[in-house]
């Protein structure tokens, strides 16, 4: 009789599981919340003492790699602020929100062409530096240019054109 109450207590019984069963219901160590437990000490193992603890590294980029188990730090990827100094400026740093909305047109070719090379080519004039085809006698770097060369420039590094 012993033997059939055994055998009756090994029957699989179906359930419905919504988690997995080595991981009950209170056991909150399926819920990975990174950088939010752990004591003082953890985090400092975090940090550098230990190596085989995980570290959560999201949102922020490394500054350096890898190389042979050691990591090597690359000054060039170091994140640099730049912030001027305004000791002497009168502007807030702020803007109000009760500041006035500014309604600026849209800025055309012709007004491009009167803010960089009008005022030369009136200076020009009046001094006689054109020749008979109104051609510069004395042309700048930018006359220089040919349109390839113009277009390469501007899209080169650091230009605003992308």
């Amino acid at each position: 009789m012993s033997k059939i109450s055994n055998l009756i207590n090994f029957f699989s019984k179906r359930t419905i599981s919504l988690s997995a069963p080595r991981e009950g219901k209170r056991n909150f160590r399926k819920f990975i919340i990174p950088n939010k437990r752990g004591s003082r000490i953890h985090k400092k193992q975090q940090m550098g003492e230990n190596p085989e603890l995980p570290v959560d590294r999201r949102g922020v980029r490394e500054t350096g790699y890898r190389l042979n188990g050691r990591f090597v730090n690359v000054p060039e990827m170091i994140p640099e602020l730049i912030v001027p100094d305004l000791k002497n400026c009168d502007l807030k740093p702020y803007v109000s929100y009760r500041a006035a909305d500014v309604i600026q047109s849209e800025f055309t070719a012709q007004q491009l062409f009167d803010a960089v090379y009008s005022k030369k080519i009136v200076t020009d004039y009046k001094e006689g530096k054109l020749d008979v085809e109104g051609n510069p006698l004395e042309p700048s770097k930018e006359e220089k240019l040919q349109p390839e060369e113009a277009v390469a420039a501007a899209r080169r590094t650091g230009s605003d054109l992308l």
